[in-house]
């Protein structure tokens, strides 16, 4: 049974950051034409297509990939509960226990890709490869206010340390037992 809950909540987790990802190009104006770019918005288009057909845009946010955003999240919650032996406990908790995976993911998607951005920044600064330039796109929103307290010292910048710490902070905090009992 154990073997079976880990690939269905890997097989959903998976699923679930594709469409977090979509999210996130969408809300920093990512370039889709990007080869990774376009692979998430063909993974996640069997669902949002038919739901922005349903659902208009507010201003600038895709309510169609919000909501499934939301409706894929819940759908690992269930799953992982129901797999798990867990009962749902209400619908404030379940909803709890969805956003709190939400985003849990959000932040580690982060972590990843400013690892990712910082390693490729000093193996070719300036230069382009697949990718590398969709990172910058993602990282670049949080960077740039922290660069603004924080300058680089000399040609080294501390700004993705710094970042990375926080997020790892509040990594931390959202698995405390405060956050848990809410």
């Amino acid at each position: 049974m154990e073997a079976i809950r880990y690939i269905v909540d890997t097989l959903l987790w998976l699923l679930t950051l594709a469409f977090v990802l979509r999210l996130i190009f969408q809300i920093v104006r990512a370039d889709f034409r990007d080869p990774m770019a376009d692979a998430i918005v063909r993974i996640t288009n069997w669902l949002i297509l038919p739901l922005r057909r349903v659902l208009p845009p507010i201003a600038k946010i895709d309510t169609a990939t919000v909501l499934a955003v939301l409706m894929v999240a819940s759908a690992r919650s269930a799953a992982v509960l129901a797999l798990g032996g867990y009962g749902y406990g209400g619908p404030e908790s379940f909803l709890r226990i969805t956003l709190v995976g939400l985003v849990d993911t959000v932040l580690r998607i982060y972590l990843f890709a400013l690892l990712i951005y910082w390693l490729t920044s000093y193996m070719s600064p300036g230069g382009y490869a697949p990718g590398v330039r969709l990172f910058g796109q993602v990282c670049e929103p949080l960077l740039k206010p922290v660069r603004k307290i924080i300058p680089p010292i000399g040609q080294i910048d501390f700004s993705v340390l710094w970042i990375s710490i926080a997020i790892g902070a509040l990594l931390i905090l959202l698995r405390s037992p405060a956050i848990a009992s809410i």
